[in-house]
C-alpha cells in the first residue's frame, strides 16, 4: 500500500463546480509512470504531468491565466473596459484567447501571416481579433 504521500489525492478539481472555465487552470494530476520506468529499467520513480487536463489542453493555459491574474489584481487592466493587444504565434495567443473571451476582455492579436489557417480558426471562434504581418518577417514583421 502506497504510504501517505503517495495516495491520490482527489485535487480540488474533483467534484467541485466553478463560478469560471478560467479556474479549473492548472491543479492537473501526474501519473506514476510505473511500468515504463521498468520497461526501461530507469531507477527513478517517473511521473507525467498531465497538462492536457487544462481547458484549452495546454501548459500555456496557466500562462494565460496567470497573465490575466496578475494584471487585473494590480488594477491595470478590467473586463469590458481594457483591450489586450499581444504578439504571438503560438499556443499562447490561443491560452489569452480563450481567457479573455472567458473574462470579457477584447483581445487583440498580432501574428506573422504564415500562421496555420486552423490557428486563425480557433483564435477567431474564442474571439480574439487578428493583425496578420508580412510572414517574411517573422514575429519582427
Amino acid at each position: 500500500m502506497a504510504n501517505e504521500e503517495e495516495r491520490p489525492a482527489h485535487g480540488r478539481g474533483r467534484g467541485r463546480i466553478y463560478d469560471l472555465i478560467t479556474d479549473t487552470t492548472g491543479d492537473t494530476p501526474l501519473v506514476r509512470l510505473d511500468r515504463l520506468a521498468a520497461m526501461k529499467e530507469v531507477r527513478a520513480k517517473l511521473l507525467a504531468k498531465l497538462e492536457f487536463f487544462n481547458p484549452m489542453g495546454s501548459v500555456k493555459d496557466r500562462i494565460g491565466v496567470a497573465m490575466v491574474d496578475a494584471l487585473e489584481a494590480s488594477g491595470r487592466i478590467r473586463p469590458g473596459a481594457t483591450t489586450l493587444i499581444e504578439p504571438t504565434s503560438g499556443n499562447t495567443g490561443i491560452a489569452l484567447a480563450f481567457v479573455a473571451a472567458a473574462r470579457g476582455y477584447r483581445l487583440i492579436l498580432v501574428m506573422p501571416e504564415t500562421m496555420s489557417v486552423e490557428r486563425r480558426k480557433m483564435l477567431k471562434l474564442l474571439g480574439a481579433e487578428l493583425v496578420l504581418t508580412e510572414g517574411r518577417n517573422g514575429m519582427r514583421g
